[in-house]
Protein backbone atom coordinates (compact mmCIF):
# COMPACT_ATOMS: atom_id res chain seq x y z
CA UNK A 1 0.00 0.00 0.00
CA UNK A 2 2.57 2.24 -0.12
CA UNK A 3 4.62 4.29 -2.31
CA UNK A 4 6.04 1.88 -5.30
CA UNK A 5 8.94 2.35 -7.16
CA UNK A 6 9.16 0.46 -10.60
CA UNK A 7 13.05 -0.26 -12.32
CA UNK A 8 13.66 -0.50 -16.18
CA UNK A 9 17.11 -1.47 -17.36
CA UNK A 10 17.26 -0.30 -21.48
CA UNK A 11 20.12 -0.59 -23.66
CA UNK A 12 21.68 2.13 -25.29
CA UNK A 13 21.54 1.78 -29.20
CA UNK A 14 23.19 3.78 -31.69
CA UNK A 15 19.93 4.39 -33.62
CA UNK A 16 17.99 6.54 -30.35
CA UNK A 17 14.68 5.65 -32.41
CA UNK A 18 14.91 2.37 -32.05
CA UNK A 19 13.23 0.40 -29.18
CA UNK A 20 15.22 -1.40 -26.81
CA UNK A 21 15.34 -4.87 -27.37
CA UNK A 22 17.21 -8.00 -25.88
CA UNK A 23 20.45 -9.87 -26.88
CA UNK A 24 19.50 -11.67 -29.42
CA UNK A 25 20.22 -15.53 -29.83
CA UNK A 26 23.96 -15.39 -31.55
CA UNK A 27 25.71 -14.51 -28.90
CA UNK A 28 26.62 -17.92 -27.58
CA UNK A 29 27.85 -15.70 -24.53
CA UNK A 30 24.32 -14.10 -24.02
CA UNK A 31 22.58 -17.24 -24.35
CA UNK A 32 24.77 -19.27 -21.73
CA UNK A 33 23.66 -16.05 -19.64
CA UNK A 34 19.61 -15.96 -20.37
CA UNK A 35 20.07 -20.17 -19.20
CA UNK A 36 22.17 -19.59 -16.04
CA UNK A 37 19.22 -16.86 -15.46
CA UNK A 38 16.26 -19.09 -15.87
CA UNK A 39 17.80 -22.17 -13.87
CA UNK A 40 18.15 -19.29 -11.19
CA UNK A 41 14.53 -17.72 -11.42
CA UNK A 42 16.22 -14.25 -11.44
CA UNK A 43 14.05 -11.73 -13.85
CA UNK A 44 17.00 -9.11 -13.42
CA UNK A 45 19.43 -8.80 -16.77
CA UNK A 46 23.21 -8.56 -15.62
CA UNK A 47 24.26 -5.02 -15.45
CA UNK A 48 26.08 -3.66 -18.55
CA UNK A 49 27.80 -0.87 -19.31
CA UNK A 50 25.46 -0.27 -22.35
CA UNK A 51 21.82 -0.68 -19.53
CA UNK A 52 20.41 2.59 -18.60
CA UNK A 53 17.81 2.70 -15.13
CA UNK A 54 14.92 4.11 -15.75
CA UNK A 55 13.05 4.80 -12.77
CA UNK A 56 9.03 5.55 -12.48
CA UNK A 57 7.21 6.73 -9.45
CA UNK A 58 3.74 5.03 -9.73
CA UNK A 59 2.50 7.16 -5.92
CA UNK A 60 0.65 9.82 -7.36
CA UNK A 61 -1.47 7.51 -10.26
CA UNK A 62 -2.13 5.03 -7.64
CA UNK A 63 -3.46 7.67 -4.79
CA UNK A 64 -5.83 9.18 -7.18
CA UNK A 65 -7.16 5.83 -8.01
CA UNK A 66 -7.57 5.15 -4.58
CA UNK A 67 -9.55 8.33 -3.20
CA UNK A 68 -13.23 7.38 -2.20
CA UNK A 69 -15.19 11.08 -1.85
CA UNK A 70 -18.45 9.41 -1.49
CA UNK A 71 -19.95 11.70 -4.15
CA UNK A 72 -18.77 14.64 -2.50
CA UNK A 73 -16.81 17.33 -4.09
CA UNK A 74 -14.15 20.07 -3.14
CA UNK A 75 -13.07 23.79 -4.66
CA UNK A 76 -10.05 25.38 -4.04
CA UNK A 77 -9.22 28.85 -2.49
CA UNK A 78 -7.17 30.84 0.12
CA UNK A 79 -7.58 32.63 2.83
CA UNK A 80 -5.62 35.00 5.37
CA UNK A 81 -5.96 34.84 8.48
CA UNK A 82 -4.89 37.45 11.39
CA UNK A 83 -3.64 35.84 14.46
CA UNK A 84 -4.70 36.54 18.20
CA UNK A 85 -2.52 37.78 20.96
CA UNK A 86 -1.66 34.33 22.03
CA UNK A 87 -0.57 33.37 18.00
CA UNK A 88 -3.34 31.36 17.36
CA UNK A 89 -5.95 31.13 14.52
CA UNK A 90 -8.53 28.71 16.36
CA UNK A 91 -8.26 25.42 14.37
CA UNK A 92 -7.54 21.43 15.24
CA UNK A 93 -5.53 19.86 12.55
CA UNK A 94 -6.57 15.87 11.81
CA UNK A 95 -5.01 13.33 9.59
CA UNK A 96 -1.68 13.37 7.78
CA UNK A 97 1.50 11.16 7.55
CA UNK A 98 1.64 8.29 7.77
CA UNK A 99 -1.41 6.79 7.65
CA UNK A 100 -3.61 9.74 5.61
CA UNK A 101 -2.47 11.07 2.52
CA UNK A 102 -4.08 14.75 3.27
CA UNK A 103 -4.44 16.70 6.22
CA UNK A 104 -8.29 18.49 7.15
CA UNK A 105 -9.53 20.60 9.78
CA UNK A 106 -11.16 19.11 13.06
CA UNK A 107 -12.57 21.82 14.60
CA UNK A 108 -13.37 25.77 14.73
CA UNK A 109 -13.14 26.99 17.82
CA UNK A 110 -14.96 29.70 19.05
CA UNK A 111 -14.90 33.27 19.58
CA UNK A 112 -11.13 33.05 17.85
CA UNK A 113 -9.52 34.05 14.66
CA UNK A 114 -10.79 31.55 12.20
CA UNK A 115 -13.99 31.36 13.39
CA UNK A 116 -14.68 35.10 12.96
CA UNK A 117 -13.35 34.77 9.58
CA UNK A 118 -16.14 31.98 8.40
CA UNK A 119 -13.71 31.17 5.63
CA UNK A 120 -12.67 27.70 7.03
CA UNK A 121 -15.12 24.79 7.71
CA UNK A 122 -14.35 21.11 9.64
CA UNK A 123 -13.72 18.76 7.23
CA UNK A 124 -11.62 21.12 4.77
CA UNK A 125 -8.22 19.92 3.20
CA UNK A 126 -4.92 21.94 3.87
CA UNK A 127 -3.10 22.59 0.71
CA UNK A 128 -0.15 24.79 1.88
CA UNK A 129 0.18 27.00 4.80
CA UNK A 130 2.45 30.68 3.59
CA UNK A 131 2.91 28.60 0.02
CA UNK A 132 4.86 26.07 1.43
CA UNK A 133 2.97 22.54 0.85
CA UNK A 134 2.22 20.28 3.58
CA UNK A 135 2.36 16.92 1.49
CA UNK A 136 3.47 13.97 3.28
CA UNK A 137 4.03 15.92 6.58
CA UNK A 138 2.38 14.84 9.92
CA UNK A 139 -0.39 17.06 11.81
CA UNK A 140 2.27 18.31 14.05
CA UNK A 141 5.04 19.60 11.39
CA UNK A 142 1.99 21.79 10.35
CA UNK A 143 0.61 23.35 13.42
CA UNK A 144 4.57 24.19 13.76
CA UNK A 145 4.28 25.78 10.38
CA UNK A 146 1.28 28.20 11.38
CA UNK A 147 2.74 28.66 14.81
CA UNK A 148 6.23 29.99 13.71
CA UNK A 149 4.13 32.71 10.98
CA UNK A 150 3.62 35.92 13.00
CA UNK A 151 0.54 38.25 12.51
CA UNK A 152 -1.28 36.45 10.02
CA UNK A 153 -0.93 33.51 8.25
CA UNK A 154 -2.23 32.29 4.27
CA UNK A 155 -3.49 28.82 4.12
CA UNK A 156 -4.52 27.23 0.61
CA UNK A 157 -6.99 24.58 1.10
CA UNK A 158 -9.83 22.47 -0.61
CA UNK A 159 -13.24 23.40 0.35
CA UNK A 160 -15.40 20.06 0.86
CA UNK A 161 -19.27 20.50 -0.44
CA UNK A 162 -21.23 18.12 1.24
CA UNK A 163 -24.80 17.65 2.15
CA UNK A 164 -25.71 17.57 5.97
CA UNK A 165 -28.88 14.91 5.17
CA UNK A 166 -25.77 12.60 3.83
CA UNK A 167 -24.49 12.53 7.14
CA UNK A 168 -27.66 12.35 8.76
CA UNK A 169 -27.55 8.18 8.98
CA UNK A 170 -29.64 5.68 10.68
CA UNK A 171 -26.90 5.16 13.45
CA UNK A 172 -27.09 8.90 14.52
CA UNK A 173 -31.13 8.44 14.76
CA UNK A 174 -30.21 6.19 16.97
CA UNK A 175 -28.08 7.57 18.59
CA UNK A 176 -30.53 10.62 19.12
CA UNK A 177 -33.13 8.46 20.45
CA UNK A 178 -30.25 6.65 23.05
CA UNK A 179 -29.76 10.05 24.18
CA UNK A 180 -33.21 11.30 24.93
CA UNK A 181 -33.60 7.69 26.95
CA UNK A 182 -30.80 8.54 28.98
CA UNK A 183 -31.20 12.01 29.34
CA UNK A 184 -33.77 11.41 32.52
CA UNK A 185 -32.25 8.44 33.64
CA UNK A 186 -30.12 8.33 36.95
CA UNK A 187 -26.11 7.82 36.28
CA UNK A 188 -26.37 4.20 38.03
CA UNK A 189 -29.57 2.98 35.73
CA UNK A 190 -27.33 4.57 32.85
CA UNK A 191 -24.37 2.50 34.08
CA UNK A 192 -26.34 -0.45 34.26
CA UNK A 193 -28.06 -0.12 30.74
CA UNK A 194 -24.22 0.61 29.39
CA UNK A 195 -25.01 3.88 28.48
CA UNK A 196 -23.24 5.90 30.21
CA UNK A 197 -21.44 7.30 27.79
CA UNK A 198 -24.56 8.85 26.03
CA UNK A 199 -24.55 11.35 29.29
CA UNK A 200 -22.23 13.90 27.96
CA UNK A 201 -24.11 17.53 28.44
CA UNK A 202 -26.04 17.96 31.99
CA UNK A 203 -27.98 20.50 30.66
CA UNK A 204 -29.84 22.48 33.19
CA UNK A 205 -32.12 23.98 30.48
CA UNK A 206 -34.02 20.44 29.73
CA UNK A 207 -34.61 20.14 33.32
CA UNK A 208 -36.16 23.21 33.65
CA UNK A 209 -39.38 22.31 31.59
CA UNK A 210 -40.37 20.46 34.66
CA UNK A 211 -40.51 24.00 36.20
CA UNK A 212 -42.13 25.67 33.46
CA UNK A 213 -44.91 22.99 33.09
CA UNK A 214 -45.59 23.45 37.25
CA UNK A 215 -45.86 27.02 36.35
CA UNK A 216 -48.69 26.45 33.48
CA UNK A 217 -50.53 23.82 36.10
CA UNK A 218 -50.54 26.82 38.39
CA UNK A 219 -51.29 29.56 35.90
CA UNK A 220 -54.23 27.25 34.17
CA UNK A 221 -55.49 26.83 37.71
CA UNK A 222 -55.74 30.79 38.70
CA UNK A 223 -57.15 31.34 35.24
CA UNK A 224 -59.73 28.94 35.57
CA UNK A 225 -60.44 30.47 38.99
CA UNK A 226 -61.13 33.84 37.89
CA UNK A 227 -63.35 32.76 35.36
CA UNK A 228 -65.50 31.28 37.58
CA UNK A 229 -65.28 34.01 39.75
CA UNK A 230 -66.29 36.59 37.59
CA UNK A 231 -68.99 34.18 36.01
CA UNK A 232 -70.44 34.14 39.70
CA UNK A 233 -70.60 37.85 39.96
CA UNK A 234 -72.33 38.01 36.52
CA UNK A 235 -75.11 35.71 37.12
CA UNK A 236 -75.25 37.74 40.50
CA UNK A 237 -75.57 40.55 39.00
CA UNK A 238 -78.43 39.26 36.36
CA UNK A 239 -80.14 38.28 39.99
CA UNK A 240 -79.91 41.73 41.45
CA UNK A 241 -81.69 43.14 38.06
CA UNK A 242 -83.86 41.02 38.32
CA UNK A 243 -84.91 41.64 41.35
CA UNK A 244 -84.65 45.54 41.44
CA UNK A 245 -87.28 44.83 38.51
CA UNK A 246 -89.60 43.42 40.63
CA UNK A 247 -89.34 46.02 43.39
CA UNK A 248 -89.66 49.14 40.77
CA UNK A 249 -92.87 46.96 39.17
CA UNK A 250 -94.30 47.12 42.96
CA UNK A 251 -93.38 50.58 43.25
CA UNK A 252 -95.49 51.49 40.38
CA UNK A 253 -98.79 49.62 41.01
CA UNK A 254 -98.17 50.80 45.22
CA UNK A 255 -100.94 53.16 46.07
CA UNK A 256 -99.72 54.71 49.25
CA UNK A 257 -97.04 56.97 48.29
CA UNK A 258 -94.55 56.70 50.80
CA UNK A 259 -94.30 52.61 50.61
CA UNK A 260 -94.68 53.41 46.67
CA UNK A 261 -91.12 55.57 47.11
CA UNK A 262 -89.68 53.38 48.99
CA UNK A 263 -90.14 50.39 46.53
CA UNK A 264 -88.98 53.11 43.75
CA UNK A 265 -85.53 53.59 45.54
CA UNK A 266 -84.98 49.89 46.56
CA UNK A 267 -85.44 49.05 42.96
CA UNK A 268 -82.91 51.89 41.93
CA UNK A 269 -80.28 50.86 43.91
CA UNK A 270 -80.68 46.93 42.70
CA UNK A 271 -80.28 48.47 39.08
CA UNK A 272 -76.58 50.78 40.62
CA UNK A 273 -75.68 47.24 41.87
CA UNK A 274 -76.09 45.86 38.53
CA UNK A 275 -74.36 48.21 36.86
CA UNK A 276 -71.19 48.49 39.53
CA UNK A 277 -70.27 44.81 39.16
CA UNK A 278 -70.24 45.15 35.01
CA UNK A 279 -67.85 48.21 35.84
CA UNK A 280 -66.11 45.61 37.76
CA UNK A 281 -66.14 43.03 35.27
CA UNK A 282 -64.65 45.39 32.72
CA UNK A 283 -61.82 46.09 34.66
CA UNK A 284 -60.83 42.88 35.79
CA UNK A 285 -60.96 41.20 32.13
CA UNK A 286 -58.21 42.41 30.79
CA UNK A 287 -56.34 41.06 33.35
CA UNK A 288 -57.80 38.21 32.90
CA UNK A 289 -56.76 37.86 28.74
CA UNK A 290 -53.03 39.22 29.99
CA UNK A 291 -53.38 35.92 31.87
CA UNK A 292 -54.70 34.14 28.89
CA UNK A 293 -52.37 35.34 26.53
CA UNK A 294 -49.19 34.30 29.02
CA UNK A 295 -50.80 30.81 29.18
CA UNK A 296 -51.79 29.85 25.96
CA UNK A 297 -48.58 31.96 23.89
CA UNK A 298 -45.96 32.45 25.75
CA UNK A 299 -45.47 29.24 27.86
CA UNK A 300 -46.30 26.96 24.62
CA UNK A 301 -44.16 28.95 22.47
CA UNK A 302 -41.13 28.16 24.99
CA UNK A 303 -42.21 25.02 25.36
CA UNK A 304 -41.30 24.23 21.53
CA UNK A 305 -38.41 26.28 21.40
CA UNK A 306 -37.28 24.30 24.43
CA UNK A 307 -37.97 20.61 22.16
CA UNK A 308 -36.53 22.22 19.04
CA UNK A 309 -33.59 23.16 21.61
CA UNK A 310 -33.43 19.11 22.76
CA UNK A 311 -33.73 18.27 19.35
CA UNK A 312 -31.01 19.87 18.35
CA UNK A 313 -28.60 18.91 21.80
CA UNK A 314 -29.20 15.33 21.19
CA UNK A 315 -28.37 15.49 17.41
CA UNK A 316 -25.14 17.30 18.53
CA UNK A 317 -24.32 14.86 21.29
CA UNK A 318 -24.80 11.79 18.38
CA UNK A 319 -22.45 13.03 16.24
CA UNK A 320 -19.90 13.72 19.06
CA UNK A 321 -20.25 10.42 19.89
CA UNK A 322 -20.15 8.81 16.31
CA UNK A 323 -16.58 10.83 15.83
CA UNK A 324 -15.53 9.43 19.19
CA UNK A 325 -16.26 5.96 18.07
CA UNK A 326 -14.73 6.55 14.57
CA UNK A 327 -11.44 8.15 16.62
CA UNK A 328 -11.29 4.54 18.52
CA UNK A 329 -11.89 2.80 15.22
CA UNK A 330 -8.76 4.94 13.88
CA UNK A 331 -6.50 4.49 17.43
CA UNK A 332 -7.35 0.58 17.60
CA UNK A 333 -6.53 -0.24 13.63
CA UNK A 334 -3.06 2.10 14.30
CA UNK A 335 -2.54 -0.04 17.15
CA UNK A 336 -2.65 -3.27 14.93
CA UNK A 337 -0.27 -1.70 12.40
CA UNK A 338 -2.93 -2.51 10.08
CA UNK A 339 -4.45 -0.19 7.45
CA UNK A 340 -8.11 1.43 7.30
CA UNK A 341 -9.48 1.87 4.22
CA UNK A 342 -11.30 4.94 4.53
CA UNK A 343 -8.32 6.38 6.23
CA UNK A 344 -6.00 5.96 3.23
CA UNK A 345 -8.43 7.06 0.85
CA UNK A 346 -8.92 10.58 2.00
CA UNK A 347 -10.91 9.93 5.08
CA UNK A 348 -14.07 11.74 3.75
CA UNK A 349 -16.44 9.89 5.65
CA UNK A 350 -14.70 11.21 9.07
CA UNK A 351 -14.52 14.81 7.52
CA UNK A 352 -18.51 14.41 6.59
CA UNK A 353 -19.42 13.61 9.87
CA UNK A 354 -17.42 16.64 10.98
CA UNK A 355 -19.09 18.71 9.21
CA UNK A 356 -21.98 17.26 10.49
CA UNK A 357 -21.05 18.03 13.99
CA UNK A 358 -19.75 21.92 12.91
CA UNK A 359 -23.04 22.44 11.37
CA UNK A 360 -25.43 20.83 14.46
CA UNK A 361 -23.49 22.55 16.85
CA UNK A 362 -24.42 26.31 15.28
CA UNK A 363 -27.80 25.36 15.27
CA UNK A 364 -28.00 23.87 19.16
CA UNK A 365 -25.48 27.37 20.06
CA UNK A 366 -28.31 29.65 18.51
CA UNK A 367 -31.32 27.82 20.21
CA UNK A 368 -29.81 27.96 23.57
CA UNK A 369 -29.51 31.46 23.12
CA UNK A 370 -33.10 31.66 22.42
CA UNK A 371 -34.19 29.06 24.99
CA UNK A 372 -31.81 31.28 27.17
CA UNK A 373 -33.78 34.42 26.23
CA UNK A 374 -37.19 33.33 26.43
CA UNK A 375 -36.64 31.28 30.10
CA UNK A 376 -35.84 34.96 30.88
CA UNK A 377 -38.27 36.96 30.04
CA UNK A 378 -41.01 34.37 30.91
CA UNK A 379 -39.26 33.91 34.81
CA UNK A 380 -39.34 37.98 34.79
CA UNK A 381 -43.06 38.11 33.30
CA UNK A 382 -44.08 35.40 35.76
CA UNK A 383 -42.65 37.32 38.95
CA UNK A 384 -43.36 40.97 37.61
CA UNK A 385 -46.83 40.76 36.01
CA UNK A 386 -48.31 37.51 38.13
CA UNK A 387 -48.57 40.37 41.57
CA UNK A 388 -49.88 42.72 39.63
CA UNK A 389 -52.69 40.81 37.64
CA UNK A 390 -53.23 39.54 41.36
CA UNK A 391 -53.73 43.44 42.49
CA UNK A 392 -56.25 44.54 40.03
CA UNK A 393 -58.76 41.55 40.75
CA UNK A 394 -58.35 42.21 44.61
CA UNK A 395 -58.57 45.69 44.18
CA UNK A 396 -61.55 45.94 42.28
CA UNK A 397 -63.58 43.46 44.28
CA UNK A 398 -62.75 46.02 46.57
CA UNK A 399 -63.65 48.50 45.00
CA UNK A 400 -67.03 46.72 44.03
CA UNK A 401 -67.93 45.90 47.71
CA UNK A 402 -67.17 49.26 49.11
CA UNK A 403 -69.65 50.84 46.14
CA UNK A 404 -72.39 48.55 47.13
CA UNK A 405 -71.78 49.66 50.66
CA UNK A 406 -71.91 53.64 49.99
CA UNK A 407 -74.46 52.91 47.99
CA UNK A 408 -76.72 50.82 50.75
CA UNK A 409 -75.52 52.85 53.34
CA UNK A 410 -78.29 55.76 52.78
CA UNK A 411 -81.22 56.46 54.67
CA UNK A 412 -83.60 53.30 55.65
CA UNK A 413 -86.36 52.36 53.39
CA UNK A 414 -87.75 50.10 55.48
CA UNK A 415 -89.93 49.27 57.37
CA UNK A 416 -92.83 50.75 55.59
CA UNK A 417 -96.66 50.57 56.33
CA UNK A 418 -98.88 48.87 53.90
CA UNK A 419 -102.65 48.41 53.48
CA UNK A 420 -103.30 45.38 52.36
CA UNK A 421 -106.90 44.76 52.68
CA UNK A 422 -106.76 48.00 50.05
CA UNK A 423 -103.87 47.06 47.82
CA UNK A 424 -103.36 42.93 47.85
CA UNK A 425 -107.40 41.46 48.70
CA UNK A 426 -109.06 43.71 45.96
CA UNK A 427 -111.06 40.76 44.30
CA UNK A 428 -114.17 41.50 41.66
CA UNK A 429 -116.27 38.84 42.82
CA UNK A 430 -117.00 37.67 46.47
CA UNK A 431 -117.83 33.55 45.01
CA UNK A 432 -115.64 31.46 46.98
CA UNK A 433 -112.52 29.88 45.06
CA UNK A 434 -113.48 25.80 45.06
CA UNK A 435 -109.90 23.90 45.46
CA UNK A 436 -109.54 20.75 43.47
CA UNK A 437 -108.62 18.76 46.68
CA UNK A 438 -111.85 19.56 48.25
CA UNK A 439 -114.22 19.46 45.38
CA UNK A 440 -116.16 16.55 46.90
CA UNK A 441 -116.56 18.49 50.20
CA UNK A 442 -117.55 21.49 48.87
CA UNK A 443 -120.28 20.38 46.77
CA UNK A 444 -122.20 18.67 49.24
CA UNK A 445 -121.94 21.30 51.79
CA UNK A 446 -123.36 23.62 49.55
CA UNK A 447 -125.96 20.86 48.89
CA UNK A 448 -126.80 20.81 52.37
CA UNK A 449 -127.12 24.45 52.77
CA UNK A 450 -129.37 24.66 50.06
CA UNK A 451 -131.77 21.49 51.88
CA UNK A 452 -131.60 23.08 55.11
CA UNK A 453 -132.94 26.47 53.25
CA UNK A 454 -135.63 24.49 51.46
CA UNK A 455 -136.53 22.83 54.57
CA UNK A 456 -136.88 26.04 56.51
CA UNK A 457 -139.07 27.55 54.26
CA UNK A 458 -141.28 24.39 54.16
CA UNK A 459 -141.76 24.85 57.71
CA UNK A 460 -142.91 28.51 57.90
CA UNK A 461 -145.92 27.55 55.39
CA UNK A 462 -144.87 27.61 52.25
CA UNK A 463 -145.04 30.71 51.12
CA UNK A 464 -143.55 31.65 47.71
CA UNK A 465 -143.80 35.20 47.65
CA UNK A 466 -139.95 37.11 47.75
CA UNK A 467 -140.60 39.48 50.30
CA UNK A 468 -141.73 36.37 52.73
CA UNK A 469 -138.16 34.47 51.26
CA UNK A 470 -136.12 37.60 52.15
CA UNK A 471 -137.77 37.50 55.47
CA UNK A 472 -137.30 34.08 56.46
CA UNK A 473 -133.64 33.99 55.59
CA UNK A 474 -132.72 36.77 57.91
CA UNK A 475 -134.19 35.14 60.78
CA UNK A 476 -132.07 32.67 62.72
CA UNK A 477 -133.24 29.07 62.60
CA UNK A 478 -132.50 26.60 65.56
CA UNK A 479 -132.48 23.38 63.31
CA UNK A 480 -129.90 25.49 61.10
CA UNK A 481 -126.34 23.34 60.90
CA UNK A 482 -123.43 25.43 61.87
CA UNK A 483 -120.94 24.97 59.12
CA UNK A 484 -117.54 23.64 59.20
CA UNK A 485 -115.35 26.68 59.82
CA UNK A 486 -111.86 24.59 60.22
CA UNK A 487 -112.21 23.27 56.24
CA UNK A 488 -113.06 26.58 54.97
CA UNK A 489 -110.46 28.69 53.29
CA UNK A 490 -109.63 31.95 54.26
CA UNK A 491 -111.58 33.42 50.92
CA UNK A 492 -114.45 31.45 52.64
CA UNK A 493 -114.16 32.93 55.97
CA UNK A 494 -114.00 36.28 54.60
CA UNK A 495 -117.30 36.35 51.56
CA UNK A 496 -119.04 35.13 54.49
CA UNK A 497 -118.02 37.75 57.11
CA UNK A 498 -119.12 40.05 54.11
CA UNK A 499 -122.32 38.41 53.93
CA UNK A 500 -123.11 38.57 57.91
CA UNK A 501 -122.16 42.49 57.55
CA UNK A 502 -125.34 44.42 57.75
CA UNK A 503 -124.36 46.92 54.81
CA UNK A 504 -122.76 44.82 51.73
CA UNK A 505 -126.05 42.47 52.23
CA UNK A 506 -127.39 44.55 49.50
CA UNK A 507 -124.03 44.00 47.22
CA UNK A 508 -124.86 40.50 47.78
CA UNK A 509 -126.91 38.18 45.20
CA UNK A 510 -129.81 36.03 46.22
CA UNK A 511 -128.15 32.78 46.00
CA UNK A 512 -131.69 30.54 46.24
Amino acid sequence: MGDSLIEFRVKETQDPSTQPSLPSTENSENNEVNRKDDKDNDDILPLDSDLQILTFDMCPRERLRREDTLGMTVTSGSVTIKKDANNLIGISIGGGAPLCPCLYIVQIFDNTAAARDGTLQSGDELVSVNGQSVKGKTKVEVAKMIQATKDEVCINYNKLHADPQQGKTLDIVLKKMKHRLVENMSSSTADALGLSRAILCNDTLVKKMQELQDTELMYRGLVDHCKRVLQAHIELQQAVKAMGDVFASLAVREPQPRASEAFRLFGEQHRSMEKLGHDMVKKVKPVLSDMGTYLYKAIPDTRLTVKKYADAKFEYLAYCLKVKEMDDEECSYAALQEPLYRVETGNYEYRLILRCRQLARTRFAKLRADVLVKMELLDNKHVQSLGGHLTKIISGMSELHTNTLELLSGPALFPVEVDLSNSAFQYKSTTPVVQDTEDGDVVEAEEVTETNTQNLICDLGGEEDSQSEALLTDMPSQNQIEPNYDDMDNLTLLSLCIQDSPSNRSLLPDLD
